[in-house]
């Protein structure tokens, strides 16, 4: 039987196998384990008879806004509802926190979109640009679509700051 449950630190293994699995082909961006275990509060596990088969996290930026990410289902669970049993034990999550909007970057909107996600500018969601998307080194060509379901931030404080450009290296 399918349940998601809150992840433990005996967890971050399977989670990074998971993200691990997905990163290689850009899917999901690579999170080192040292990170996993630094955040692994913050993810929810997906399990099938006792088995991890799939994972995801929410970021908290504030009450404004929190992200879900690296949502990833192994291979043979594909199919059983472990993607979106995720997605909504950390939708509960959020509004447990009182959290207003929910963003996520994808490269399958189509799924988020049946789970009542919208499409979303960039330039809305500042706090995860600024926090996060700047040291990603897909930064200028990234791929991803931004998503949002609940109420897009007004202004979280972050839109008045300036947004770093890349370092370019120079050649003499």
């Amino acid at each position: 039987m399918l349940h998601t449950r809150n992840a433990v630190l005996p967890d971050v293994e399977h989670i990074h196998a998971i993200i691990r699995s997905y990163s290689g082909n850009g899917t999901l961006l690579p999170r080192p384990m040292a990170e996993l275990r630094e955040n692994v509060r913050d993810f929810v596990v997906a399990e099938v008879d006792g088995q991890i088969v799939g994972c995801g996290a929410l970021h908290l930026y504030g009450m404004h806004l929190a992200e879900i990410r690296s949502i990833a289902v192994t291979p043979d669970a594909k199919g059983l509802g472990a993607g979106r049993k995720l997605v909504e034990a950390l939708m509960r999550e959020a509004e447990r926190h009182g959290v207003t909007c929910v963003c996520l970057f994808t490269r399958v909107p189509e799924f988020f979109a049946h789970m009542g996600f919208g499409l979303a500018k960039r330039d809305d969601l500042p706090d995860k640009i600024y926090k996060d998307c700047v040291h990603c080194p897909a930064f200028n060509a990234c791929d991803e679509i931004a998503m949002y379901r609940g109420e897009i931030p007004k202004d979280s404080g972050v839109r008045d700051l300036q947004i770093p450009k890349p370092l370019v290296k120079l050649t003499v």
